[in-house]
């Protein structure tokens, strides 16, 4: 009986232990995004998550406003549109196929498009037999994209315009020449992500939405939240999405067409905390199960570009650690920490201070590895 008093014991001063750890932790969190915003208010709020099991920490806070003129208070459960974060979920489904047998990233373009787009493409000067799925998966295409100047300008004056991935497709086309031969230059371009989901279709015969949401296991990951803008309609008692807006161009998300950044270069909506739950199922080989298949996601392509981009994410230095990460032009940012098994996600609701949300990020990796 001593020894089970001992035990119980013992248990309860791991518990209050660990208790007080997360109770510190999460408080300095806080200071962080609040010292954060106070002195830069004009990022509207902060949203963020972290996921760090290893740590018991699974913590959420939110700072600021979802909607600026309104003043209503942001939530961390709030959904926004993810933008560029989408694809690493684009890339993993390409990877679940290819795991599944169902393609072969080294396969040529040519395979997978609608003949109408290959011939957009080869009228333009890009030979689809040369350009592979894992070109379009590292940018390494060298085809031109879609979106420019001119892109952002139209959408300004034409804030409700329904885009369609072809008329994307046939945009980037008529820009000129291939910016480079295959494999042969890095040029970053949302035209290789809405490729892929042309890709999906063509291999599933499903709507590219639907199929990332089977093959991702939305459900069995616990993503109630993350759907695809326009085309998905959101859980019932989902909390309203935030406005998200970019000061550069005068822009508040509500107001414009979700198509102009919806066919897989991005669009997914979600919230932060099922961005990190995300990353954190991914790296931790609960969606790609196969483990070589998954190594292929964060193997440099090709290492003579010396880029830090491999598929679908970027493998960088985080807050001194090696790290996964994506981030979106309307403020998100997302990593995975191998070294902690963490993942952070966070979000700043004026597109422009997305580098400020990513250094409220990089204190919290310190945070973590300080206590760990």
């Amino acid at each position: 009986m001593n020894t089970v008093k001992n035990l119980k014991v013992i248990f309860l001063i791991i518990l209050a232990a660990s208790n007080s750890y997360a109770q510190d932790i999460q408080q300095k969190i806080k200071d962080i995004v609040d010292s954060t915003y106070a002195a830069d208010p004009k990022a509207v709020g902060f949203a963020l998550y972290v996921e760090a099991p290893d740590q018991n920490l699974f913590f959420s806070y939110a700072v600021g406003y979802s909607e600026r003129e309104t003043k209503q208070k942001l939530t961390a459960d709030q959904p926004v549109l993810i933008a560029s974060t989408t694809k690493p979920y684009v890339a993993a489904t390409i990877l679940r196929l290819a795991e599944k047998g169902r393609l072969d990233i080294n396969q040529p373009l040519k395979k997978y498009l609608t003949s109408k787009s290959d011939q957009v493409l080869s009228n333009a000067g890009y030979n689809t037999n040369s350009i592979t799925l894992k070109h379009l998966l590292s940018h390494t295409s060298g085809i031109r994209d879609y979106v420019d100047e001119g892109y952002f300008k139209f959408i300004g004056e034409h804030p409700q315009h329904a885009w369609t991935r072809e008329e994307q497709i046939i945009r980037a086309a008529g820009l000129g020449k291939p910016l480079s031969n295959p494999g042969e230059g890095f040029h970053y371009a949302d035209i290789n992500f809405v490729l892929l989901t042309e890709v999906i279709e063509s291999v599933t015969h499903q709507p590219y939405y639907k199929t990332m949401r089977k093959l991702l296991g939305y459900k069995k990951q616990g993503l109630k939240v993350t759907r695809f803008a326009k085309f998905e309609n959101a859980l019932e008692n989902t909390a309203p999405q935030t406005h998200q807006y970019w000061d550069q161009f005068g822009w508040d998300t509500y107001n414009l067409d979700p198509s102009w950044d919806l066919y897989g270069g991005g669009g997914i909506v979600t919230n932060v905390k099922e961005m990190a739950i995300f990353f954190q199922q991914l790296f931790g080989g609960k969606i790609i199960k196969n483990k070589n298949v998954l190594a292929q996601m964060t193997t440099d392509v090709p290492p003579n570009l010396e880029i830090n981009y491999c598929l679908g994410i970027r493998k960088v230095k985080y807050a001194g650690f090696l790290a996964y990460n994506h981030g979106g032009g309307l403020g998100t940012d997302a990593v995975y920490i191998p070294q902690l098994n963490a993942s952070i996600a966070v979000v700043a609701l004026e597109a422009g201070h997305r580098p400020v949300a990513v250094e409220i990020s990089k204190k919290i990796a310190g945070l973590l590895n300080g206590n760990k």
